[in-house]
């Protein structure tokens, strides 16, 4: 078959995939997109894991006939038009928390999803939306500074965008009556 769908942004396609192979083996080996990690091919570890359509997904669980016409975003997809590397993704090369490297995709993945619904999280939130993501190297505490600071750096950016709110001659806060 001819697999066609949009990855990060981008309309692309396929050939020769046989309906029920993984979307995994296909945005790897196909379309040459290694991000997604191939670890235990069981849907356990999360080092695969995509949004397909808006949600989180291991890929490795996902049969290519499945993804047919749909939107699928890789870790990829999280840096900027000239590579440069996003808030979150610096945040984690900053703090430490990229070791081997094998769960940061999915982490990564998780932790913009995370951030996108509440931009700031408890260590309760962060903790409960990276749990289908194992890391054997890092001992979890550096990729929750790492969302940590990607929170706080997110809302300092989204206060800095902020215009200043309107004052009274009287110099107090102009306050609708």
């Amino acid at each position: 078959m001819r697999l066609t769908l949009t990855v990060n942004g981008r309309p692309t396609s396929a050939d020769h995939v046989w309906e029920g192979e993984s979307l995994l083996y296909v945005l790897r080996e196909r379309l040459g997109l290694p991000g997604s990690k191939n670890a235990c091919e069981q849907g356990e570890c999360g080092s695969c894991t995509v949004r397909l359509d808006g949600e989180l997904v291991c890929a490795c669980l996902v049969a290519a006939g499945q993804a047919e016409g749909s939107e699928v975003r890789t870790v990829e997809g999280l840096a900027g038009p000239e590579g440069e590397l996003s808030p979150l993704q610096a945040a984690f090369v900053e703090t430490g928390a990229v070791q081997c490297g094998f769960c940061t995709p999915g982490l990564l993945l998780a932790a913009e999803e995370l951030l996108a619904r509440a931009p700031h999280p408890g260590d309760a939130d962060i903790r409960e939306a990276l749990a289908g993501n194992l890391c054997r190297c890092t001992g979890y505490e550096n990729i929750l500074d790492a969302v940590r600071l990607a929170a706080t750096r997110t809302a300092q950016d989204q206060a800095q965008d902020q215009p200043p709110a309107p004052t009274n001659p009287n110099g107090g806060a102009d306050h609708a009556r």
